[in-house]
This record gives C-alpha cells, sequence and structure tokens, in this order.
C-alpha cells in the first residue's frame, strides 16, 4: 500500500467533561469532531468511533496514547494519571476490533506523548518536550527498528505536531515562527533522506493530516492568512474543517484520530 494512505481511523468522541479544562463550546467541539469523522468515511476510511470517558477530558485527542505504523501499535506513556483506563480501552479496540499487534513500552520512567511523534513515510522524527523524553524516543525506536528514529527538541510548551505534519508525500508543513523553524532546521540537519517544505504563515495553519491522496487542513476562516498558500501551491485535493474549539487544547486535526494502515497480512511480533 502506498505511503500516507490508510484503511482505518479510530476516534474518541468528546466528553462533556472537556470543559473543565477552559473556556470551550461542547457543543461545537462536538460538532466539529463528528464534521472530521464524517470527511473520514468521504475519503474511504472504516471510521471506528469510541464512546467519550467522563473521567478523561482529553480523551478526544486520542493521538496521544498510541503510535501506529505499518499495521503495529506502540502504546504510548503520557504523563496523565486521568489517562490510565483510556489507555486501556484503547489497547483493547486496537488489539479486539482491528486485530492490530501491540508493543508496550517496558522503561517505567519513559514518557511518550503520540504528538510528539512525526511519521514521514520514511522515518521518525520524536520531539523531546515536556510530554515526552529520550526514553521515549528510544521506545519508538526500538518498535520500529526498520526505520531511522531521530529525537528533536521543541520548545517545552510545544508538541512536535504542533509545529510540524506531513502535507504530502515527502512534504513538510512548518509554520513562520520561531519555534517551527527551529525544529525544521534541526529535522533538516538530522534527516536521513530530503523533504521540501510547505510553509504556511500562521502556525496554528501547520497542523494537517495528509490522508489518502487528500490534505485536511482548517477552515479558512481560522487560518486567513495561510489559505491562499493551500490553494495556491497544494496540488492535490484539499478540504477543510473547523477546528477552533478542538484546537485550544490541542494540536489540531491530527489529535483526534488515530490513523491505521492495516496491511493484510499483520507482522508476529
Amino acid at each position: 500500500m502506498p505511503l500516507h494512505r490508510y484503511t482505518h481511523a479510530v476516534l474518541c468522541r468528546v466528553p462533556n467533561s472537556l470543559k473543565t479544562k477552559g473556556e470551550v463550546s461542547i457543543e461545537e467541539a462536538k460538532n466539529q469532531h463528528s464534521a472530521l469523522a464524517q470527511l473520514l468515511r468521504e475519503l474511504g476510511i472504516d471510521v471506528v468511533e469510541m464512546p467519550p470517558d467522563e473521567n478523561s477530558p482529553n480523551c478526544a485527542f486520542i493521538e496521544d496514547v498510541a503510535v501506529l505504523c505499518n499495521g503495529t501499535a506502540l502504546i504510548a506513556r503520557p504523563d496523565e494519571t486521568t489517562r490510565v483506563q483510556e489507555i486501556e480501552t484503547i489497547r483493547a479496540v486496537l488489539k479486539k476490533e482491528l486485530e492490530l499487534p501491540l508493543v508496550e513500552i517496558a522503561d517505567k520512567n519513559a514518557r511518550l506523548d503520540g504528538g510528539d511523534v512525526l511519521f514521514t513515510g520514511r522515518e521518525f522524527f520524536v520531539g523531546l518536550s515536556q510530554y515526552t523524553n529520550e526514553a521515549g524516543a528510544r521506545a519508538v525506536a526500538a518498535a520500529f527498528p526498520e526505520y531511522p528514529c531521530v529525537p528533536v527538541k521543541v520548545a517545552e510548551n510545544k508538541r512536535l505536531k504542533g509545529l510540524v505534519t506531513m502535507a504530502g508525500p515527502d512534504v513538510i508543513c512548518v509554520g513562520l515562527g520561531k519555534d517551527s523553524q527551529e525544529v525544521l532546521k534541526r529535522i533538516e540537519r538530522e534527516a536521513t533522506y530530503t523533504y521540501s517544505t510547505l510553509t504556511v504563515l500562521e502556525d496554528t495553519a501547520s497542523n494537517v493530516i495528509y490522508v489518502n491522496g487528500t490534505l485536511i487542513h482548517r477552515h479558512y476562516d481560522e487560518i486567513p492568512k495561510s489559505s491562499k498558500v493551500f490553494d495556491g501551491k497544494v496540488e492535490f485535493p484539499t478540504k477543510s474543517l473547523r477546528m477552533s474549539e478542538l484546537a485550544k487544547f490541542s494540536c489540531g486535526l491530527s489529535s483526534c484520530c488515530l490513523l491505521v494502515r492495516k496491511p493484510r497480512h499483520i507482522r508476529s511480533l
């Protein structure tokens, strides 16, 4: 299967308890989440939607709890005790419903947030942040030894995919901000492969999803300065979604789904 093509996606619906994290329109957040699920279905993806966990306000940001690549799932280790039950649930969904082999992190000192893991299709970059440490980066390298894995320092209050994402085959989407550009320089310096860049004018526009030949980005109302970049420089189909409420507490689009490429023959561990 070609790079960046996916068969399934796992999403977790928005809990009412999200409002405990700050000012947010729960109804609008739920509508934005539903629109993402619907668009993924339109792109040929089988979407598995988990019910909300009211005990975990962050449960809609499912990207945090696992790293998926080539039909294998590495169970992440976010540094939040409230997410223990959530991780148990996603572990069961990935294993029983999608029949994916799971990799667990043995090092108890490891911290790994899936939002810090960028897979280019050729190699991994793992953000070292307040959410992910070097032991977490080593866990990614151990889980997927067939790919180079490069740790990249990011600003303390950021996740890697809040700064850079993949906007197409070998295309990195990055904002103009200082933190974003510094991370891009580190990636370019350490990368095994060569990438082109799609530079957007707002850092909030850099979190995109490239899936099954279509680039999903935030709605033009939310990223007015970057809209011309997506319209003028992207040569394949694009779709836009509103993400204003969900992005208040996450990287944005990528945070709300786990994309799965389920091979016909699952590798054994």
